[in-house]
């Protein structure tokens, strides 16, 4: 995922990477043809300096211990999603940063799409009436590597944080019975953390919500939203073939931006 924010922020003229913190030796050396200052951790860079903020990209189990390190720093954060692999972690990092006054941002790109933009304009204008359903879809072309699905926090954590996320802040409603399937255990490899997943949920105004995952479509990695409502419905593709890519790396160019003007 660094990889990616790396590639949209370079598309900006409002942010600039101005160092790298990788551990990996042979992930380090394929950075060397950026011409960025390279550190071989985050305490490295940070003891460097000239930095106004710092976006985490680290695997998920290690975004709580990054978020302690860099409150202790006073540094502005953008921290990947999940900020935490429980609730408790995610509060966690919630509380430190409040307390210290060090602003935490979390990598929902979602939020700077244009297309989901105007899907909540429209249902705050209440053009589709009262909501009776959301339905979100997130299926990958294919499953992730062994490392990254075993410290990941699982599918629904991993994948589906966004569709709850994404839901919330469409309807502005929050989450409140929520009943899951798990499929595709016969190509799961790894136990907790199943091929696919659904969600069927109870909102808080009334509207009921799926959120549906996968870790293997044909067409590669998309993402979608039904909205029904008493008077109209809608549909988003806002992440599907042949316009993805545009679509994910200018979201995440338009979310960096938006952090370094906070």
């Amino acid at each position: 995922m660094g990889r990616n924010h790396l590639r949209a922020i370079k598309a900006s003229d409002q942010v600039q990477v101005v160092a790298i913190a990788e551990p990996a030796v042979a992930a380090r050396t394929a950075l060397e043809s950026t011409g960025l200052p390279l550190h071989a951790d985050l305490e490295s860079m940070l003891s460097a300096g000239g930095l106004d903020g710092v976006l985490v990209c680290v695997p998920s189990t290690m975004h709580l211990d990054t978020v302690k390190r860099l409150v202790v720093a006073k540094l502005p954060i953008l921290c990947e999603k999940p900020v935490g692999i429980t609730a408790e972690q995610a509060f966690l990092a919630a509380r430190l940063t409040a307390h210290a006054s060090v602003p935490l941002q979390v990598g929902f790109w979602r939020r700077f799409v244009p297309a989901l933009k105007r899907l909540r304009e429209r249902i705050a204008a209440g053009e589709l009436g009262e909501i009776y359903l959301v339905a979100c879809y997130q299926w990958d072309g294919a499953p992730p590597g062994e490392y990254f699905r075993t410290h990941s926090g699982g599918i629904f954590v991993d994948m589906g944080v966004h569709e709850f996320d994404q839901t919330r802040w469409l309807t502005g409603q929050e989450f409140g019975d929520i009943s899951a399937l798990a499929s595709g255990v016969a190509a799961e490899p790894w136990p907790g953390d199943p091929e696919s997943a659904q969600a069927l949920c109870v909102l808080s105004g009334g509207s009921s919500a799926l959120v549906s995952l996968g870790r293997r479509f044909p067409l590669g990695d998309v993402c979608k939203v039904e909205v029904f409502g008493t008077r109209n419905a809608d549909e988003c593709r806002f992440l599907w073939p042949p316009t993805a890519d545009d679509t994910f790396f200018e979201a995440l160019k338009v979310q960096a931006e938006s952090f370094a003007a906070y």
